[in-house]
């Protein structure tokens, strides 16, 4: 029998935005229907505009409603815990009506002292949200109090210490739940799980047997309506600072002391700190230009709305890097990234190193032999491994075949990440979140990038990228492309 976790308030900021009927009210809804939620939890949204507790629950509805991922009596037995609070324009009146608002449901729904708190807003208004809360004494509670907080977590180094001084300043860091999407994918978890409980893998995950790492993640759509966010941002800040470094610290992590949040951010903490200098020559930026994606036509970024006419804002970055430690020295990991690419793509590719011989050599075979395991995030979550094989009859021909595991083939359900990412908020479990030292470790690897930017090259869209970066690619690149 499923256990919930303690009962609670979950408050969501940005409670009407797209983030919360897209991902977290189907969250919750997951959660509710599998036996996690405790039946005396309630959600609050939080938004500006004043509107009846009614009319909010009309919103939910429609947002679970969409897809028919659940049953009419499964939606309206979430609804009927969530309510609406206004927080206007942050005031301290306002936070302390939320305060009220929260101690009146507990009261009224028998919930104990428990609360989450998930800012669900755009970065800028993070230090007023994480203030109100503190000064409103909403940062504490006879029970457990927890902040979410989304990405991005600053925009250099320096802005990620100032925001980390903050929120130290009312909040713990046991308190707070640093949101990377990535790390609550299942095939992300798993990937701990097949090092660490596979004693065939991780006897050979080092320099000794790998010869390079490919960090993937590729997008097929353009910056739509993010123009605003994403000019001031690009590629490297929106997904290398963050989520690619996040894949790489999970690669290249040594075994940790035991399988909690402590010791698992103790090691990914210890390989930023091992990643040396990125040399210049080692990256390249690109910037998409009018082409073809899935068989559209689209424009180029320039001519995207909301873009300025002469941006040199990043769309792709390829980089090399190099973690100095005793385990990887010498093996280059490769991180990439970018917009109108020919296909969704995220995966990490592992190439082994040959056979110390070219043994069949002598037979006509040119094949390069060097085994790869894919590591696929999205869009079918799982694990090939390719290796080669004689094929049958004559000439003497080797061929490259994989051995697959999709999770759709074994499992009926693949938890979405905010369902198992909301799932450990709620257990106080920070595994999957991402810490304040990761947070600074990580801008500080990319800062130098960030104060002298290489140049822009252009890209076709629909290709893969700038053919500046071709050379930053493991050698197969024929198996990244075709991905699972």
């Amino acid at each position: 029998m499923t256990t919930p976790s303690e009962a609670s308030i979950f408050v969501i900021f940005g409670g009407t935005g797209d983030l919360s009927k897209r991902k977290l009210l189907p969250a919750l809804c997951h959660l509710a229907v599998r036996g996690h939620l405790d039946e005396r939890s309630r959600i609050i949204g939080l938004g500006r505009a004043s509107q009846s507790d009614e009319s909010f629950r009309e919103l939910a509805h429609e947002a679970l409603a969409r897809g028919s991922a659940f049953e009419p009596h499964q939606i309206d037995e979430l609804t009927s815990r969530v309510h609406y609070q206004p927080i206007g324009e942050g005031k301290s009146s306002d936070f302390h009506a939320l305060r009220r608002r929260i101690e009146s449901l507990s009261g009224t729904h028998g919930v104990p002292p428990n609360r989450a708190f998930y800012l669900s807003l755009p970065p800028e208004t993070f230090p007023g949200t994480v203030a109100g809360l503190g000064e409103a004494g909403l940062n504490e509670s006879a029970g457990w109090t927890r902040l979410v907080v989304e990405k991005p977590f600053g925009q250099d180094l320096a802005s990620a210490q100032k925001l980390n001084l903050l929120i130290h300043r009312y909040f713990s860091e046991k308190q707070v739940y640093r949101i990377d999407h990535y790390l609550g994918k299942e095939t992300v978890q798993n990937l701990l799980v097949f090092r660490l409980a596979n004693g065939l893998i991780e006897s050979a995950w080092n320099r000794e047997r790998i010869d390079s790492v490919q960090i993937t993640v590729a997008e097929q759509l353009g910056v739509g309506s993010r123009a605003g966010y994403y000019d001031g941002s690009g590629a490297l800040r929106d997904m290398v600072q963050n989520h690619l470094s996040q894949l790489l610290t999970l690669v290249a992590m040594e075994v940790p002391a035991s399988f909690d949040a402590e010791a698992i951010h103790f090691e990914k903490r210890k390989v930023l700190r091992s990643v040396a200098p990125i040399a210049h020559d080692h990256v390249v930026y690109g910037q998409y230009v009018a082409g073809a994606v899935g068989g559209e036509s689209v424009c180029g970024y320039l001519d995207e709305k909301g873009v300025p006419e002469h941006s040199k804002t990043e769309t792709f970055v390829a980089l090399k890097l190099f973690v100095d430690s005793w385990r990887w020295q010498g093996v280059p990991f490769y991180l990439r990234t970018g917009k109108r690419l020919p296909k969704q793509m995220t995966q990490i590719a592992v190439r082994f190193r040959e056979a110390p011989v070219s043994f069949f050599r002598r037979l006509g075979c040119e094949e390069d032999t060097a085994d790869v395991l894919l590591i696929t995030l999205q869009p079918d979550e799982g694990f090939s491994f390719y290796f080669d094989i004689k094929g049958p009859g004559e000439p003497f021909r080797l061929h490259r075949i994989p051995l697959r595991f999709r999770y759709s083939d074994q499992f009926a359900m693949v938890p979405e990440a905010y369902q198992t990412l909301i799932h450990d908020v709620l257990d106080g479990d920070q595994t999957l979140f991402v810490n304040s030292e990761e947070v600074e470790e990580s801008w500080r690897v990319f800062m130098p990038l960030l104060d002298h930017p290489p140049p822009v090259k252009p890209y076709r869209a629909g290709s893969w990228g700038p053919p500046e970066a071709d050379s930053f690619a493991i050698a197969e690149t024929e198996l990244w492309q075709q991905g699972m």
